[in-house]
C-alpha cells in the first residue's frame, strides 16, 4: 500500500473525531475509516440509578445538545411510571426545545458550515474558521453572538440553566410560566423569528447558489432516512411516530417503543461508536456502489421523511426545496440547507407556543409511583433521531438502558460519505489542504 493520511483532527465539529484515508501504490483511495474516539460509557454506569435521576444524569453526554437528552430521558421515564405530563406541561417542554435548537442550529451553520462558504473551501485554514466570518462579515457575526445570547438568556431565565437542564421532571416540569415571563419572553423569541428567516434568505443568495457544484460532489450517497412524523406527516420535533424511508422514497411508519424491530446495532473493532442499520433491508453494507441497510436521520432526513412542515412560513420554504431536489433529496451538503428550513420551524413554534393562552396554565405535573417497567422515549435532536430505552424494577431502578444518539444513526452513511469524498477529489497521490477539507465538509454537514 502506498501511503496513510491522517485528519486529525477534524475541524469545526462537536466533538472527536478522526479520518484515515489509505492510498494504493497509485496513489488513489483504498480505503477509509471515521474514527469516533468518544468512549461509550453512559449505557452502563446507568445501571442501578433511580429513573427518576436519568434526565439531570443524561443530560450530561453532550453540552451541546443536553435539551434532547433531557427531554428523551424525561419521556422515557414518563413511560416507566405510566403516566401522561399535563398538555401545560408538554407545551412548555417543547418550548424550551425549540428556543435551545434555535441557539444550536444558529451556532452550526454560521460558526462552524459558514466558514466553508463564506470564506471558501479552498481558502487557508489559518483564515477559514469563525475569525474569518467576524472579519467577512463583522455585522452578521455581531447578530449571530447576539441571537445565541439571547436563546440562553431566554432559557437559563425561565428554566434555571441552558446547559444540563434540570426542568423537565418524570411526570411534567419542575415550575410553571407566569404572564409576566411569557410577556417578557415573546417578544425575544419574536426576535429570533425574524433572524431565522434573515439566515434563510441569506443562505439562498449568498451561499447555496454560489456552491451549487460543490453540493452536488461532495459526500455524495444514495440511502434511507428516518425521521419523527405526526399522524397527518408534518415534521415534529418532540413526539410522533417514527417513518423509515427507503432510497427510493418507499417508507413505513412505527412507534418508538417498536424500534428494536425495525433497527439493528452493529459494532465494528476500530470505532467506539456503533453501526445501526435498518435490518429489513438486509445485513449492513456501506459499500458505495450498493450499500445495504444505511439509512441517514438529522435535517435532511426529516425533511425528507416528513410530508409537510408544521409551521407556515418553514412549509412554504421546503415546498421550494423541493421544487429544486426532489423528495428524497441525497446531496449531502443540503443538510445546511435543511438546517435552516428547520431552524425557522423551531422558532415558528415557539413564537406559536408563547401565543397560546395554555402555556401559563398551572396544572403542570403528575405524581408518579415507582413500578417494574419499560419506557422508551424519543426525540428528534438537533444531530437526528434520538433514542432512551429503560428497563427498571419494581423499586425504579434502572436494570438496563440502551441509547441511540443522532450522531450514531449516521455513523455508516457518515464513513460512506467520507469515502466518496476522498476518491472524488485524491487522485494519483495528489492532494492539498484544500481536498482534505472538501473530505471534512462531508463529515461537518452532518453536524456530529
Amino acid at each position: 500500500m502506498g501511503k496513510v493520511i491522517n485528519i486529525q483532527p477534524v475541524t469545526r465539529i462537536e466533538g472527536h473525531a478522526k479520518v484515515s484515508i489509505t492510498l494504493d501504490d497509485a496513489g488513489n483511495v483504498a480505503d477509509t475509516k471515521l474514527y469516533v474516539q468518544t468512549l461509550r460509557g453512559f449505557e452502563k454506569f446507568c445501571e442501578g440509578r433511580p429513573v427518576e435521576e436519568m434526565p439531570r444524569t443524561v443530560c450530561h453526554i453532550c453540552g451541546i445538545c443536553p435539551w434532547a437528552h433531557h427531554l428523551a430521558s424525561c419521556k422515557a421515564a414518563d413511560a416507566c411510571f405510566g403516566v401522561t405530563p399535563p398538555p401545560t406541561a408538554v407545551k412548555l417542554r417543547r418550548l424550551m426545545q425549540s428556543i435551545a435548537y434555535v441557539s444550536d442550529k444558529i451556532l452550526h451553520f454560521y460558526f462552524l458550515a459558514a466558514p466553508d462558504f463564506v470564506i471558501g473551501p479552498d481558502a487557508d485554514y489559518s483564515v477559514r474558521n469563525v475569525i474569518g466570518i467576524v472579519q467577512a462579515a463583522p455585522e452578521i457575526a455581531k447578530q449571530v453572538v447576539h441571537m445565541r445570547h439571547l436563546g440562553a438568556q431566554i432559557i437559563e431565565g425561565f428554566a434555571g440553566r441552558a446547559i444540563h437542564p434540570t426542568f423537565s421532571v418524570p411526570g411534567g416540569v419542575s415550575k410553571p410560566m407566569t404572564e409576566a415571563e411569557r410577556q417578557k419572553i415573546l417578544p425575544q423569541a419574536q426576535e429570533l423569528l425574524e433572524f431565522s428567516k434573515f439566515s434563510l434568505q441569506f443562505a439562498k443568495e449568498n451561499v447555496f447558489p454560489k456552491y451549487l457544484d460543490a453540493i452536488k460532489s461532495i459526500g455524495v450517497i444514495k440511502v434511507g432516512y428516518l425521521g419523527t412524523v405526526t399522524e397527518d406527516g408534518a415534521l415534529d420535533f418532540y413526539d410522533g411516530k417514527l417513518r423509515l424511508m427507503d432510497p427510493d422514497g418507499k417508507y413505513e411508519d412505527f412507534a418508538y417503543d417498536q424500534y428494536t424491530d425495525y433497527l439493528g446495532e452493529f459494532v465494528e473493532p476500530w470505532s467506539y461508536q456503533k453501526f445501526p442499520y435498518a435490518k429489513k433491508w438486509g445485513k449492513l453494507n456501506m459499500s458505495l456502489d450498493t450499500p445495504v441497510g444505511v439509512y441517514r436521520t438529522n435535517t435532511l432526513s426529516r425533511i425528507n421523511v416528513a410530508d409537510k412542515m408544521a409551521t407556515p412560513l418553514a412549509q412554504k420554504e421546503l415546498e421550494e426545496f423541493r421544487a429544486a431536489f426532489g423528495r428524497p433529496a441525497h446531496f449531502t451538503l443540503l443538510y445546511h440547507y435543511a438546517r435552516l428550513i428547520e431552524l425557522l420551524q423551531c422558532a415558528e413554534t415557539a413564537v406559536q407556543l408563547l401565543e397560546d393562552p395554555e402555556i401559563t396554565g398551572t396544572e403542570i405535573r403528575v405524581p408518579i409511583t415507582p413500578r417494574a417497567a419499560r419506557g422508551v422515549g424519543c426525540v428528534e435532536a438537533p444531530r437526528g433521531t434520538l433514542i432512551h430505552d429503560y428497563e427498571c424494577d419494581a423499586q425504579g431502578l434502572i436494570t438496563k438502558i440502551n441509547l441511540i444518539v443522532g450522531t450514531t444513526h449516521n455513523n455508516a452513511a457518515m464513513n460512506m460519505s467520507v469515502e466518496q469524498a476522498a476518491k472524488e477529489f485524491i487522485k494519483e497521490g495528489t492532494y492539498d489542504q484544500g481536498i482534505l477539507n472538501k473530505v471534512e465538509m462531508a463529515i461537518r454537514a452532518y453536524d456530529p
